[in-house]
């Protein structure tokens, strides 16, 4: 494959769209011309966000974790063999709004089953795993003021905090053994996040 994958990550409130959004326009600017494909976790696909949207509403019938789990990976799976993989193919950057780091954080660590992640993982992507990925880093209870602040939470919004705080610790677990994942501070200004974004595309790419 000849193209660039690039993964945004982090959890609620870590200010990812702003991240998404500046990415683009630093692509657009270094790589005139390129193609830039944009997708989102879970979804990308008509059928994964159909999936995305029974995942994500809240419903009196409480989602069993592994039902959670199979779910988003479903969903990955059809993103990853339709969507990812030809535009790799031809050439283009890939800029993803999550990935399998964020079921390793939020399934792996906040439900606590990190062996079916795993083998999960294996199944469905194999050795494949984004070029670079930028996390950003909060402290969940920053980040969920701030996502509260936006309005409605979501199901996994809705989580109690100790939830959070298991898939940041597997976030940064990860970060300080990958070295293609590289730790964004998101409680700083964003003119300072920012900055910290653009040094690590300059370097990478």
């Amino acid at each position: 494959m000849n193209g660039t994958y690039i993964v945004i990550e982090g959890l609620e409130g870590a200010g990812k769209s702003s991240a998404v959004a500046l990415v683009n326009r630093f692509l657009a600017q270094r790589f005139p011309g390129r193609e830039i494909v944009n997708t989102r976790e879970p979804g990308g696909t008509p059928l994964a966000e159909e999936i995305r949207e029974i995942w994500k509403r809240p419903r009196p019938e409480a989602m069993a974790p592994i039902t959670e789990l199979l779910m988003v990976y479903a969903c990955r799976a059809q993103l990853v063999e339709t969507v990812i993989k030809p535009a790799l193919t031809r050439g283009a950057v890939v800029l993803g709004d999550r990935h399998n780091l964020s079921s390793i954080a939020y399934q792996g660590g906040g439900r606590e089953l990190l062996p079916q992640v795993a083998a999960l993982s294996e199944l469905t992507l194999g050795q494949f795993k984004p070029d670079l990925t930028l996390y950003l880093d909060i402290d969940p209870a920053i980040g969920l003021a701030r996502a509260r602040a936006r309005g409605e939470l979501d199901r996994i919004e809705q989580e109690q905090l100790s939830f959070f705080e298991r898939a940041r610790h597997c976030y940064q677990a990860e970060a300080a053994t990958d070295a293609r994942i590289f730790t964004i501070d998101a409680s700083a200004p964003m003119d300072q996040v920012q900055a910290d974004i653009v040094k690590v595309l300059e370097q990478q790419l």
